[in-house]
Parts: C-alpha cells; sequence; structure tokens
C-alpha cells in the first residue's frame, strides 16, 4: 500500500506538469475547442473504449474456460477493470498481473494454475502486439506517414524487437519442460551456495512441481488451437478499438480529412511501444510527448493538445479511476 501511496503521488505530480506544459502557451483555445468538441464523437471514443475493454476480458475469460466454466464474463470484467488500476499506478504497468494472480486464487485456482493462465494470456496478448507491430511498420514503410521522426522511428524498431524477444522467451519458458528443470535446478544451487536457500532438495522439489504443472498447463493450450486462435483474434480487435479511438477524437474536435482510421491505429501502436521505455507510472510524459509527435503530423495547436487531453482521459484515467472504484467497493463488500 506505501508503494501505491507513493506512486499516486508521483502520479498526481506528472500529471499536473504534463497538465501546465500542454495548456500555458494555448489556455484559451484548447479550452475553446473543448467548448465546441461534437460530443457524439467523444462517446464513440468512449464506446471503443469499453468494447476493447470488453474484448480484452473475452481473451482471460476464454483461457480461464479450458480450466473451469464456471468463471462468468461479470467476474472476467471485474478483473480487467481492477487490473486497469494496477497497471495504470505502477512503473511498466507491473502490477497488474500479481493482482490478477491473486483474484484469481480468491476464486479457488492453485497458485500455478492461476499463474499459467495469467502467462498464457499475456503469450496470446505478445502475439497480437507483435502482429500489430508488424502491420504498423509495413503500412508506415509503404506509406511514409512518419518518415521525418528519426528518434521516434528508433525508438519503435527497439521497442518492436523487445516486444518479440519476451514473445519468444515466454513461448520457450512455457513449453521447454527440461530447459526450465535445468535452470530451476541451477539458481536454487546457486542460492543455496551463497546461503539464500537452507534446503535444497525441498526447494528443488518443490520447484519441479511447479515447473511440471506450468508446462501442463502450456502443453493443453498448444493443443488447443482454436482456444489460442481465439483468444488472440480477442486481443487483436482489442488493440484495435484502442488504437482506432483516437481517431474519433479528433474528428470531434475538428473535420480533419488527413487524420484516418489507418493513420490512427498506426500512431497509436507506435506510442505505446514507446511507452514501454518510460518507467513512469502510465508511461507518463513518454506517452503523451508521442501522441503530439505522431499525431502533429496531421493537425496542429489547440486541436491536438485538446485531442490528447481528451484521448488521455478516456484511455488511462478514466479506466484506473474506475478500476481504483470497483477494487475498493469489493474490499469494503468482503471487510
Amino acid at each position: 500500500m506505501k508503494s501505491l501511496k507513493k506512486n499516486s503521488i508521483i502520479l498526481v505530480f506528472i500529471t499536473l506538469l504534463i497538465l501546465v506544459l500542454v495548456l500555458k502557451d494555448d489556455f484559451h483555445s484548447i479550452m475553446n475547442a473543448f467548448l465546441h468538441a461534437n460530443l457524439l464523437f467523444i462517446l464513440l471514443a468512449l464506446v471503443c473504449q469499453i468494447i476493447g475493454l470488453v474484448f480484452d476480458a473475452l481473451a482471460y475469460k476464454k483461457v480461464i474456460d479450458s480450466y473451469t466454466k464456471n468463471y462468468t464474463m461479470k467476474k472476467a470484467l471485474r478483473m480487467i477493470i481492477i487490473t486497469k488500476f494496477f497497471n495504470g499506478i505502477t512503473p511498466f504497468s507491473s502490477g497488474g498481473q500479481p493482482m490478477q494472480i491473486y483474484m484469481l486464487k480468491k476464486e479457488g485456482f492453485r497458485l500455478t494454475k492461476a499463474t499459467n493462465i495469467i502467462i498464457q494470456t499475456f503469450i496470446l496478448y505478445q502475439a497480437a502486439l507483435v502482429l500489430y507491430g508488424i502491420l504498423a511498420i509495413i503500412i508506415n514503410l509503404k506509406f511514409q506517414l512518419f518518415k521525418d521522426i528519426f528518434l521516434l522511428k528508433n525508438l519503435i524498431i527497439i521497442g518492436f524487437l523487445m516486444n518479440t524477444l519476451v514473445m519468444i522467451g515466454l513461448v520457450v519458458i512455457s513449453f521447454s519442460n527440461k530447459f526450465n528443470h535445468i535452470m530451476i535446478r541451477k539458481i536454487i544451487s546457486l542460492l543455496s551456495k551463497v546461503h539464500i536457500v537452507k534446503d535444497k532438495e525441498k526447494k528443488q522439489a518443490q520447484w519441479r512441481e511447479r515447473v511440471d504443472d506450468f508446462h501442463e498447463g502450456a502443453t493443453f493450450l498448444k493443443k488447443n488451437k482454436k482456444l489460442c486462435f481465439q483468444a488472440f483474434i480477442y486481443n487483436f480487435l482489442y488493440l484495435t478499438f484502442t488504437y482506432v479511438m483516437p481517431y474519433f477524437v479528433i474528428i470531434a474536435l475538428s473535420n480533419h480529412n488527413l487524420v484516418t482510421p489507418i493513420n490512427s491505429i498506426v500512431a497509436s501502436a507506435y506510442i505505446l511501444i514507446i511507452g514501454a521505455f518510460v518507467p513512469i507510472p502510465g508511461a507518463s510524459g513518454g506517452i503523451e510527448y508521442g501522441y503530439l509527435k505522431f499525431f502533429g503530423t496531421f493537425i496542429q495547436g489547440s486541436v491536438l493538445k485538446a485531442s490528447l487531453l481528451i484521448w488521455r482521459f478516456i484511455s488511462y484515467y478514466l479506466p484506473m479511476i474506475v478500476g481504483a472504484i470497483v477494487f475498493n467497493l469489493k474490499g469494503s463488500k468482503k471487510s
């Protein structure tokens, strides 16, 4: 809880700093853009966010259904919404997955099974993310949408390679049982030599059992290709609705014909890849910088800055706020 409070203070400070930097030179024009925004298109952007969350929850539920048929869509949605809070409040979105494992344990899953589910869904999410990265790079190479943003292009390539390596690493860990046993044996032996682990044999036996369970779950997922494909499609659709959201926000502020859904998707894919480099809750600062640079190719001035603030609120702050409320309501009911 102390780290959450600390991260919250950091996030509030950075948010206020970003607001000052964005608003200080063009406050009245940005406020005017807000007042004249087309609420229908703002609503469509919000609908995209909600539909994206539903597909995100469906991806998790599809994997969970392979373990139990008692896990409802309502529970999956609640887990995803609460995850938005813990991802949003922690650096590198590191708090979401431990919370997911904890919530699955509360539903009666063994720790190993809960971990299997989360890692398997993460593998399928990474696969969708990498595919979208490939598509975004191909589209940009063909149409030269962002040819003048040299530094950001290099960061995108690095981020894309990092995401690809993460996916490959997860696949190796999930499906290579022999590799896992060797690594566990060596790591525990090393920890035993430096007196961190006391009973080496006992620890190795415990971890061998966990690795076997882990491999069993991964093998089950490998055999269920239809399940993998469906969960992958859900993740792909989740990303699609997330990436197209800025298009509706920009159209709400200005009937700008230079911005298309394809431009929005490619720019958003790049922005979130860059966000992976920022070790601040919500990747604050980096995300906003990337948005202004990429969408600044198509729009300028108050419309660009106003669209940034609306998009960031719908895509980040609102889900995090709702997630915090749902988490605290859940806790209050239990108490």
